[in-house]
Formats: structure tokens, C-alpha cells, sequence
């Protein structure tokens, strides 16, 4: 092992677990890089208890000082980007520019952390002579955060700048295949000047995700993963009387008119469908294309087959994860499909023990096809053809997903056509992959999402406080009336 084991952050300490581990492995070589514990209920009460602790007085701590923290712990981000990137390249197996992107967005969901001062300041208005009305927010107390393996730093930082940054004391679950950049973080936020406690770190699986769920001094909990697992956490959530939002799946849809750039438009849907290896809920993995746009799909076509992988594309996470997305190609194929461009036979020189998939376009597709209609998370994107825009729309509408949909025109009007009428939380014009940038929320709407809200920007300033209202009135002789 390159590594030694990972450890929990409990308290503000750095603790080893104890069996049953998992292994953690290096998607591009299947090398062994560390092994995680499982934890579980002791580990969990532990975090939970040292966050109870902590919360008194990080809560009372203003919230410009609590600010002052991020400030530092942005400038730690910055300065140790290059060993973060390389985390997540070994862990997750991004190439390198896509793993540094994913750190700079981290930096910018803490920058925004650091302005919350001025957006979540209560409010005081004199409702009538005398009388004066406050509304003040206020952290929930201990909270959770649950996030996936296909990004190591970003997703994290949905949740851990805000929720701190507002008081609350968060206990982090990262996903047991990439904890490396977890602890990493950990031991920034401590050089920060985070006290302890504010902060706890739990590795392990199904057990740790159902004690957050259970635990009554947990107060509100965040999730992103996939939709059957968000149903689950949400569920289970609510009916211990947690405040929940769970971020799931997706199938998202780029619509593709005949007037649509082709240069832009090209090079755009390849970069959505293989980005980060199609590994993220925001990969477009079906453009549905109208007439006159066979242009377009040739120039993806050529653009895919002059992809190298371990170059340009990284690997996907796991063997498993392989078979199952090659399982979605080859059913395809065998009901009628086209393989445009076959990426299943990928290998990397050297890295022979990775789990390779190459840039797939699979064409002569149909509505009905389970590579239509359900998540691949990976390189491979579909080609549905319409007749018609209102038929493209009825193919992004059937979908039980809402997390994103994006049209590729030069037509204004056609464009707000569809952002009308998509049934997403996250449209893009002429944009693959429409991720709102700060201030501005991430959130998808119907099988995409469970709660209300969102998690970043503005809107996740109501998930993580609470408001009081204070009505005083200390003039006994001032005026009266109906309002007072």
C-alpha cells in the first residue's frame, strides 16, 4: 500500500479504526493505495458527541469570526492545490486538469462561505411606535453530510463551508472508495483554526450513512448519491424528524437544432457526455437531435475517436463500474443500436490493471432502451433522433429525473421554447453542463431531488439556520394601536 490506513477525525483528533476495512484502490492501475475503515453506531455517537460539545460556543462565536476561518482555509486550498489534485487523480482517477478544476470550484464554494456574513445578517423593522420586530438565523446544532465517490473535494464543499460558517458542527461521511482527499481536508480545516469538534470525519459505508439517519442529536442532514439510495436516506431522515435534502441521479438531455453552431456545439456535447469520464449527474448522456443535424453527430463521432484515454479521459472507479456501464452498450447494440464509436476495447500502455472505458457514441437509439432511459455514469452518450422540438421535449419530460436539460441554437426564442417547458432544475443554452455558479444554487427538480431548497448559493442559507423572532416593546407611554 502506498498509504497507511485512513483514519476517522473525532473530537478534533486523528483516530485509527478498527476491522472490517475496505480497500481503496487507483482507478487508472487497480493498485492498492490504502485501506478504510468501516465504521459504524460507535463511531458516529463519538463524532456526534464531540460536535454537541463544540457547538455551544462555535454558535456563539459571531459569525464574521467564524468567516475569518474559511478566509484562511481558502488560502490552504490554494496553496496546496497541486498535492489536492493529485489526490483525486490517484484515488478517483480524473486526469489532472479535471481534478484541479474540481479543487478551484472547492475555493469557490468556500469564497462564498466567506461572504455570508453579509447575506444571512438577521433583519429589525419598528413595526409600530415603541415596538420593534427581529428575525435573527441561527444554526440547527449537529448536521451531517453524506457525499459520493466522483468528486472527492467538491461535493464535500456543498456542504462544509455554509453549514459551518453558520454555526452549525458537521459530521462528514465521505464515500468509502475516495476517503484520501477527506482527510486531507480535515487536517486543512484544523490548520485553519477550526476548533474541535466543529468538524468530524467518519469513514465507512451502509452502516455509518443509517447511524447519521438514526442519531437524535443529528438535526439535519445532506445527501448527494444515487436516486434509489436518496430515496432511502430521505425517508429514513424524515421519519426520525430530520431536516433532509437528498441530491440523486439523473438523465440529462442536450437538445440539438439544425442551426446550432458546429463547432461549439460538437466539441460541447462531447465534453459534457466524457467529462470526468461521465462520472457526475450533470453528464449529458443523450443528445437528442432533430433533422438536418447530421453534421453534428458526425463531427462528435470524430471528435470522440481522436480521444485518448488516460490522456484526455481518465478511467471509471471501479471494475464494477465497468461491467455495468459496458452491460448498457452491449444490450443496446443487441436491440437494434448502432456503436458509432466503441470505446469498450480501451487500454492504457502500462496501465493494463485500470478500469478503462473509451469515449462511446451509440446511435439508432429508441426511447424505450434501458441506455435512454436510465443513469450509465460513463463516457458513452446516446443518439435519439426527433421529428420535432415539442418531441424532444417530450423526451425530456418523460424522464423521472429534473436535474438538467440544455439546447444547442442560435434561435432566442426556440431557446426560451424549451427553458419554459423542460421539467429541470438546471438549464443550459448552448452550455452541456449548466451548473449554476456562486451565488447562484445547485438543484435538480422531481427523481433528482428530495427536500426542499438547495445546498449551495443563497438557498442554502435556509436548510442549515433556523429563524427566532423577537417582538420587544419597552415604552410603556409611547402610542398604541392595532399593531402593537
Amino acid at each position: 500500500m502506498k498509504y497507511p490506513a485512513v483514519q476517522h477525525y473525532i473530537g478534533g483528533t486523528f483516530v485509527d479504526g478498527s476491522p472490517p476495512f475496505g480497500e481503496v484502490h487507483d482507478p487508472s492501475t487497480g493498485q492498492l493505495l490504502a485501506k478504510v475503515p468501516l465504521g459504524g453506531k460507535a463511531e458516529v455517537d463519538a463524532a456526534v458527541q464531540g460536535a454537541k460539545r463544540a457547538f455551544p460556543a462555535w454558535s456563539k462565536t459571531p459569525i464574521k469570526e467564524r468567516a475569518q476561518v474559511f478566509y484562511r482555509y481558502r488560502a490552504l486550498l490554494e496553496k496546496n492545490i497541486k498535492e489536492l489534485s493529485d489526490l483525486i487523480v490517484e484515488e478517483h482517477g480524473k486526469i489532472y486538469s479535471e481534478a484541479e478544476a474540481e479543487v478551484l470550484k472547492a475555493m469557490e464554494l468556500t469564497e462564498f462561505a466567506c461572504s455570508l456574513p453579509q447575506l444571512a445578517g438577521g433583519e429589525v423593522l419598528e413595526v409600530s411606535r415603541g415596538v420593534e420586530c427581529r428575525i435573527e438565523r441561527l444554526p440547527l446544532g449537529v448536521v451531517a453530510a453524506i457525499v459520493p465517490f466522483n468528486f472527492p473535494s467538491m461535493v464535500p464543499h456543498w456542504s462544509i463551508p455554509n453549514a459551518i460558517a453558520l454555526g452549525n458542527c458537521l459530521v462528514l461521511k465521505p464515500s468509502e472508495r475516495v476517503p484520501l482527499s477527506s482527510r486531507r481536508i480535515a487536517e486543512l480545516l484544523r490548520e485553519a483554526g477550526l476548533p474541535a469538534g466543529v468538524f468530524s470525519l467518519v469513514q465507512g459505508s451502509r452502516d455509518v450513512v443509517e447511524a447519521l439517519c438514526d442519531h437524535p442529536d443529528i438535526a439535519a442532514l445532506s445527501f448527494v448519491g444515487s436516486t434509489a439510495v436518496a430515496k432511502a436516506v430521505y425517508r429514513r431522515g424524515t421519519n426520525n424528524l430530520k431536516r433532509v435534502l437528498a441530491l440523486g441521479g439523473a438523465k440529462n438531455h442536450l437538445i440539438v437544432l439544425p442551426d446550432a453552431d458546429p463547432e461549439m456545439t460538437s466539441s460541447n456535447v462531447l465534453a459534457s457526455a466524457t467529462g470526468c469520464a461521465g462520472q457526475r449527474c450533470m453528464a449529458a448522456s443523450v443528445m437528442v437531435a432533430l433533422p438536418r443535424t447530421d453534421h453534428i453527430i458526425e463531427k462528435v463521432a470524430g471528435l470522440a475517436r481522436k480521444m485518448t484515454p488516460g490522456k484526455e479521459l481518465g478511467p471509471v472507479i471501479s471494475q464494477a463500474a465497468r461491467d455495468r456501464i459496458v452491460s448498457y452498450i452491449d444490450e443496446a447494440e443487441r436491440d437494434g443500436a448502432s456503436v458509432l464509436v466503441d470505446g469498450r476495447q480501451a487500454t492504457v500502455a502500462g496501465k493494463e490493471g485500470g478500469y478503462w472505458l473509451g469515449p462511446t457514441v451509440v446511435v439508432n437509439v429508441r426511447p424505450e432502451m434501458k441506455i435512454v432511459r436510465e443513469e450509465v455514469f460513463g463516457p458513452v452518450l446516446a443518439v435519439l433522433r426527433t421529428e420535432t422540438l415539442d418531441e424532444a421535449l417530450a423526451v425530456e419530460n418523460a424522464s423521472p429525473y429534473g436535474n438538467a436539460a440544455s439546447i444547442y441554437t442560435e434561435n432566442g426564442g426556440l431557446a426560451r421554447y424549451v427553458t419554459e417547458r423542460a421539467s429541470a432544475g438546471m438549464v443550459g443554452i448552448n452550455v452541456g453542463v449548466p451548473v449554476p455558479r456562486e451565488p447562484f444554487s445547485f438543484g435538480g427538480w422531481n427523481d433528482s431531488k428530495f427536500g426542499v431548497g438547495d445546498l449551495t448559493g443563497k438557498s442554502s442559507v435556509e436548510f442549515w439556520t433556523q429563524l427566532k423572532k423577537t417582538t420587544t416593546k419597552w415604552n410603556r407611554e409611547a402610542g398604541s394601536n392595532w399593531m402593537s
